[in-house]
């Protein structure tokens, strides 16, 4: 059974250009113990959809619509009150950019403890040695001493390793990961994407990975969901997105990663075109303006994300059998091979 269920989820934000559709009937479960990566360019709504898991896209202009649900009760028409109990308790989240995440002026401990303390009745000594003990969890060398420093005086590593150290201190069900390991070099991002799978393993947490970096998601994920202007287009367990992927989008992506066995000089394919307003986004398919197959005119209504083997759903036009041909002649051996 799902620990988190996402149930046709749909975001907008009402703007003085028009309402903007951001996340558009977005479907998915989280378990425990498993990762589920939400891939796609910038702008196709995977971080919406995760603030809005928190309820950090909750304002005045904008409509939330679906279900969130946690343990069989709904998040969606929770109370601001209760979501902030739950909010690092149940679901914590690491962001990104970890020094804007941070407070400048308080230390790394102080702000570990606080969080603590704002969830649970303990003291602030039982609390700063939850701290330590947390940092030493995430790998931080001398966590006594590092419990004390400022954030501009550690690494990118460091702080992220602190941000993940916040977000477990309070142990939850699920871990919110967008684009933990953006601004890192890939060494440091090894050890970060294999410190959250260890984290995982050991405490049987629910971790939604969201990320650009198909790379990442290699490494990193159980399951993949490609997001593409609000929706999602493909669904799969990852060696299936990387053996046998049936959309054209998840294609292009692919084949954006660079590959060490490329000949020499070779350049990557981008994707043609960019990503379409969600302002006047039509109601037929939303990649037919970059679809180099272009398979059914852009009026036409979007096809429901359909299930083509097992546990594989797809949304797209393209006959099963044309899609699959076409990614055999495309590549002769799968990307995980390579």
């Amino acid at each position: 059974m799902a620990l988190l269920e996402v149930r046709d989820l749909s975001v907008s934000f009402a703007t003085l250009d028009g309402v903007v559709r951001a996340v558009d009937g977005v479907s998915y479960e989280l378990e425990r113990g498993r990762t589920l990566g939400l891939v796609g360019e910038s702008g196709s709504g995977k971080s919406v959809s995760a603030l809005t898991i928190i309820g950090l896209t909750r304002s005045p202009n904008a409509t939330i619509g679906g279900q969130i649900v946690l343990d069989g009760r709904d998040l969606v028409s929770r109370s601001d009150a209760e979501l902030r109990r739950i909010r690092g308790k149940r679901i914590a989240m690491i962001f990104q950019d970890p020094l804007s995440s941070l407070h400048p002026y308080f230390r790394i401990g102080v702000q570990i403890v606080e969080a603590i303390r704002t969830h649970e009745d303990v003291s602030k000594r039982a609390a700063r040695l939850r701290a330590i003990e947390a940092l030493e969890a995430v790998g931080i060398p001398r966590p006594g001493r590092r419990i004390d420093s400022y954030p501009h005086e550690l690494s990118g590593g460091m702080r992220q390793r602190a941000m993940l150290a916040m977000a477990l201190a309070l142990r939850p069900d699920v871990l919110i990961a967008d684009e933990p390991t953006t601004a890192l070099d890939v060494t440091v991002q090894a050890q970060v994407l294999e410190l959250i799978r260890s984290l995982r393993d050991e405490h049987g947490i629910a971790v939604l990975l969201i990320t650009h970096d198909l790379g990442v998601i290699a490494q990193a994920a159980d399951e993949v969901a490609v997001m593409y202007a609000g929706r999602i287009v493909e669904h799969a367990p990852r060696d299936t997105i990387f053996e046998s992927p049936e959309h054209p989008y998840t294609w292009g992506l692919l084949d954006s990663i660079p590959h060490l066995d490329a000949p020499r000089g070779e350049r990557l394919r981008a994707i043609q075109g960019q990503p379409p307003s969600l302002i006047r986004a039509s109601e037929g398919c939303k990649f037919f303006p970059r679809c180099p197959y272009q398979p059914a005119p852009a009026d036409e209504i979007e096809p429901e994300l359909a299930e083509t083997t097992p546990g594989h759903r797809v949304r797209c036009h393209l006959p099963v059998e044309e899609r699959r041909r076409i990614w055999r002649e495309r590549h002769g051996s799968t990307l995980l091979e390579r």
